[in-house]
């Protein structure tokens, strides 16, 4: 008797990210109650299943959703506003100006909500973002079914969503509580940075962080600047001061990580921290290059983000991977430098170990939840075929994922968001673009 599931997925490859590398041909995805039931050859779960809705895909992969590890998803509405400028000209002179004029409840809602589409269309399940008002972001991402980890935002400067340090965190643990029973939607405390952030203030995060289970995302170590900065001001690297102040542990995800002396990467390791790699932010920015190669070869967990729309200036994981694989080979000299498996396991499984849900998603095994994406590579520029996991990171584009689930939820069909008003999010963006670009 045939086993009854929700869902059927027949494709020509199903790449299951763990283990690393591996390529299951002509093999099908079995999902029940918005979890992977079961991964079998496709003459097997034809004989074994009977599915409420059946698909075939016989020239697309299936792979796990793509985790963005570091956005500021609402700056979108601000994605070309201030170009080719360094970090701290691009940020004092540009960006926080525009936030200070601009950034309210609705500037949120309409910016996440246009992020949103922009990563579902491009096969991004899940992102970790941080940026001001995370409960309307969260609100975003929760009505259109993606997986969100909210940042709990601190920073020493008021702001329309909190006045000072004791009110971002205190408003920050509100949003934590409200959505802490959410399947979906998970929260993280994020300072902006070491210098934008008081000691006092760090440290009581580290406190509620690890009262709280959750954990702490924050740029780190991203500028030359940075670091005299701290130097001056603190009299020693950020890296030190943070570990001064009890946050270097299992529970941090250091953004950047451009500027590191080889003794702070073997520091860094014995911590059990995460880095997450944000590439071509980091070369637009001309902010330096990640040494990414000596800190997977120190065991460092290392995943994949885009930074801002405003600073990158796309939400693109498909172009990040290629640019993240291109840049390790070039900075190291070797060729065999961070090969496309591990380019796709940094933008899945790697991101989700960093965010603490390894359990629940970044592959496709059974018992986790089904937040997959099917990408085709039938178009002329992925083919021939010879390996599949090559065409997708060095290859294809965002433009050839054709399907998109979270927790077995169709978000993405045949190219079309099923939760999300795509004209009317182009309206609202050229409504901001006009208020903006007229002051």
């Amino acid at each position: 008797m045939s086993e009854k599931v929700d869902q059927l997925l027949h494709a020509r490859w199903v790449i299951p990210v763990v283990p690393e590398n591996q390529i299951l041909e002509h093999h099908s995805l079995a999902i029940k109650d918005g979890r992977i039931h079961a991964v079998v050859p496709t003459e097997q779960a034809e004989s074994r299943f009977q599915a409420e809705q059946e698909r075939s895909f016989p020239g697309h992969a299936l792979l796990p959703g793509l985790i963005n590890a570091h956005t500021h998803a609402a700056m979108s509405l601000l994605r070309g506003l201030a170009d080719d400028l360094p970090l701290m000209t691009w940020l004092n002179e540009h960006i926080w100006p525009a936030e200070a004029h601009w950034i309210s409840e609705e500037f949120i809602q309409d910016g996440s909500q246009l992020a949103i589409a922009e990563m579902l269309l491009g096969g991004t399940t899940c992102f970790n973002d941080m940026y001001f008002f995370p409960d309307v972001t969260g609100r975003a991402a929760d009505a259109a079914g993606i997986r969100a980890v909210l940042g709990l935002i601190a920073i020493d400067f008021p702001s329309v969503w909190a006045s000072s340090g004791d009110e971002y965190l205190h408003k920050g643990l509100q949003v934590h509580d409200q959505y802490r029973n959410n399947p979906l939607i998970h929260t993280a405390f994020a300072p902006h940075a070491p210098y934008s952030v008081a000691d006092e203030v760090l440290a009581r995060i580290q406190v509620l962080a690890d009262e709280l289970e959750i954990p702490v995302h924050i740029h780190l170590h991203e500028t030359n600047d940075e670091i005299l900065h701290s130097q001056q001001h603190y009299s020693v690297r950020p890296m030190a001061r943070l570990q001064r102040l009890g946050l270097l542990t299992p529970a941090l995800m250091a953004i950047h990580m451009t500027h590191l002396e080889a003794d702070e990467i073997s520091a860094f390791a014995a911590t059990g921290a995460h880095v997450v790699h944000c590439p071509q932010s980091n070369l637009k920015l001309a902010s330096g290059f990640c040494p990414l190669t000596r800190l997977l070869d120190a065991g460092i967990n290392v995943a994949l983000g885009t930074d801002g729309a405003a600073s990158n200036n796309d939400l693109d994981m498909f172009s990040e991977m290629q640019t993240a694989a291109l840049l390790a080979k070039g900075v190291s000299g070797d060729a065999s430098t961070l090969p496309a498996a591990k380019a796709l396991s940094m933008a899945t499984i790697h991101g989700a170990r960093a965010l603490g849900l390894e359990h629940e998603t970044g592959s496709l095994e059974v018992g986790k939840s089904a937040d997959l994406i099917c990408v085709d590579l039938q178009p002329v520029q992925t083919q021939p075929v010879y390996n599949p996991i090559s065409q997708l990171v060095y290859a294809a584009g965002r433009e050839q994922v054709q399907h998109v689930w979270v927790a077995g939820r169709h978000l993405l069909n045949e190219r079309s968001l099923t939760t999300l008003d795509l004209h009317r999010l182009m309206t609202r963006a050229s409504y901001w673009q006009q208020r903006i670009a007229s002051t």
